[in-house]
């Protein structure tokens, strides 16, 4: 599938736009499409399947927006309409495809601009920690990273990441990714044949510092408020501009929580998936619990904790009601089912199988915490919600958002004191749970940094990409 290529002659030029076809990767480069769009960049989106569905009717309906299916990007190139005579002034790549496809681009005099659709503070540490080499420290240790903030620490528990989710099987959800990996870039396999080895483990050499070598210039899904530290620290790194352009998150999220839940529904911001709920039913439900009661239990499609810790959630969650309810969302692929749980909580906890709205659930004044993977959309979503997060993170950069959330922003708590190099039990869980239902500090924090949300896409964020224009405008010039 595609559609014309030709470049309105009253547009700013044209930028193409290669994504990583993953959920946590493709959903903030629509965003930047459309917010390109708005400053009146022709785009070309290049993908290698069908993403049709997943692409909002504005971006396809624009005269603007070009959706382009290719798997030879060279041969896409030579081939295209004759017409049009003017080169695009650059293309911004998600940073886990950016070395192959920088070749490409460069052959025709094209800049590359990287797109690390994570945040900045994933980055930051993971170089941080090769930096001081950790494979000395020993068990109750605490480790500075240079050129981060103080709060920042490297701890011993910390080098003990998961590997859970890559075996065979892979409990509690089937392991789908390519070669490359998650957010964060999972890599391994690549010409070599061998199995996918995931992220790199604490202390080894970060990825993304070679991915974005060849690039003019980065672009992060993320905004001053949230990690400016972490954004300075990659721009004194690597020596090139660095423009945080986030959280790159649909229209409706910058709404007001109560115009939302008046009249949005979520399956407008996010595709509508199958559920033993309704939305109409989630909101009824929340709308009888008291305020800040209700804890939201969600870790995505793509990843959970291990087998053992599911029953010891289950636990937990049990003993939760009796001063306070919950929402628990277990994707339909999950391995696990809490059998029994639903008939001896009853009315105080709701157990959606399959799609649930977020947006709404974390829009709702009874929400008071959110036990979450931590994966960058997620924790961004509670963050401009004022919702206080429990920790669990499960692999790549959700191990260094969780430590942004809980160490820097404090705004959360982890899910236990060792985690990840102890197994999670039914106290540890019911602990954080209470301590992010009750816990002033934390809560303040949440509400303080919720607020700097309240109107709308942050004015840092919208600064750097009128910078970002700029800068290309330039280079296209020169």
């Amino acid at each position: 599938m595609s559609s014309s290529t030709s470049t309105s002659s009253s547009s700013s030029g044209e930028i193409l736009v290669v994504p990583k076809i993953a959920q946590g990767h493709l959903f903030p480069c629509i965003e930047i499409c459309k917010l390109l769009l708005s400053r009146n960049y022709s785009i070309t989106l290049l993908v290698d399947s069908d993403i049709t569905s997943s692409i909002p009717s504005s971006l396809l309906h624009s005269p603007l927006f070009h959706f382009q299916l290719t798997k030879d990007i060279h041969g896409w190139y030579l081939q295209r309409d004759p017409g049009v005579t003017t080169r695009p002034i650059c293309a911004i790549i998600d940073h886990i495809i950016n070395k192959n496809a920088h070749h490409v681009f460069s052959e025709f005099s094209i800049p590359t601009v990287v797109f690390i659709t994570s945040g900045a503070c994933w980055a930051a540490v993971q170089h941080a920690i090769w930096v001081v080499r950790p494979g000395d420290m020993t068990p109750g240790d605490v480790r500075t990273l240079p050129g981060l903030p103080e709060d920042m620490v490297l701890k011993y528990s910390d080098l003990k990441q998961r590997r859970h989710w890559m075996k065979m099987g892979g409990p509690p959800h089937k392991q789908k990714e390519g070669p490359r990996g998650d957010v964060g870039g999972g890599r391994g396999g690549g010409g070599g044949g061998g199995p996918p080895r995931g992220p790199p483990f604490p202390g080894e050499p970060a990825p993304w510092v070679e991915e974005v070598e060849s690039a003019a210039a980065i672009l992060i899904n993320t905004c001053d408020d949230l990690e400016r530290p972490f954004l300075d620290y990659v721009a004194n790194l690597t020596r090139k501009p660095v423009w945080g352009v986030g959280p790159l998150l649909p229209d409706q999220y910058w709404e007001s929580s109560d115009s939302l839940l008046l009249r949005v529904q979520d399956q407008e911001i996010r595709p509508s998936k199958e559920s033993n709920y309704t939305e109409e039913q989630v909101i009824e439900w929340l709308d009888q619990q008291p305020r800040g009661s209700v804890v939201y239990v969600s870790f995505g499609s793509e990843v959970g904790p291990t087998m053992e810790e599911y029953p010891e959630l289950t636990k937990a969650l049990e003993e939760l009601t009796g001063s306070n309810s919950f929402i628990w969302v277990i994707q339909k692929k999950s391995d696990y089912f809490p059998n029994g749980l639903d008939g001896k909580v009853g009315k105080k906890g709701l157990i959606i199988h399959g799609w649930a709205p977020q947006l709404l659930i974390l829009s709702h004044p009874s929400t008071g915490g959110f036990v979450s993977h931590c994966g960058w959309n997620s924790t961004v979503e509670a963050i401009v919600r004022g919702v206080p997060l429990l920790a669990w993170p499960i692999r790549g950069d959700q191990y260094y958002n969780a430590m942004l959330v809980v160490n820097h922003l404090k705004v959360g708590a982890m899910v236990s004191e060792k985690y990840p190099a102890d197994m999670v039990n039914k106290d540890d869980i019911l602990g954080g749970m209470q301590r992010v239902l009750k816990d002033n500090e934390i809560r303040r924090q949440s509400e303080i940094l919720g607020a700097k949300f309240e109107q709308g896409f942050p004015a840092s964020s919208l600064a750097s990409l009128d910078a970002f224009s700029d800068f290309v405008k330039h280079k296209a010039a020169a």
